[in-house]
């Protein structure tokens, strides 16, 4: 397993686990998308934690809070986030598929990247030609 890339995408599951907090606390209704999207990065940062585990590696601890990049005020800026928060985890999970020295854990990143493309689509962001890997050489 490349354990840092590994660490890494887990890194990243925990701030959007974070993130989706405070995204659908400016939602109407408590964000019932915000909610499932929370709930999808719950199971690939639990997946991922098991893992890493299974490695006999210890899985990277969330951070007790995280500086968000901008206030998140309203819904505006609260789907602002997320479209970050799933563009940055796209490119931690496109590292990931590059470093995977399983097919086991290579799918997992795969559909880590194209889970989270979608869902920044559904949050507002712009479609990439190859999610995770927009700006890199």
């Amino acid at each position: 397993m490349s354990l840092d890339a590994t660490q890494a995408a887990l890194a990243g599951e925990h701030a959007c686990v974070y993130g989706y907090g405070v995204v659908g606390a400016h939602l109407p209704d408590g964000g019932p998308a915000a909610l499932s999207a929370l709930a999808a990065h719950r199971e690939r940062r639990d997946a991922l934690t098991a893992l890493i585990r299974a490695a006999g590696e210890d899985p990277v601890a969330a951070e007790p809070g995280y500086a968000l990049p901008s206030p998140v005020t309203d819904e505006a800026s609260a789907r602002a986030l997320a479209v970050l928060l799933e563009e940055r985890l796209g490119g931690l999970y496109a590292d990931l598929v590059g470093a995977a020295d399983s097919p086991e854990l290579r799918e997992l990143a795969a559909r880590g990247v194209v889970s989270v493309a979608v869902q920044a689509l559904a949050w507002g962001g712009a479609p990439a030609a190859f999610p995770g890997l927009d700006g890199r050489v």
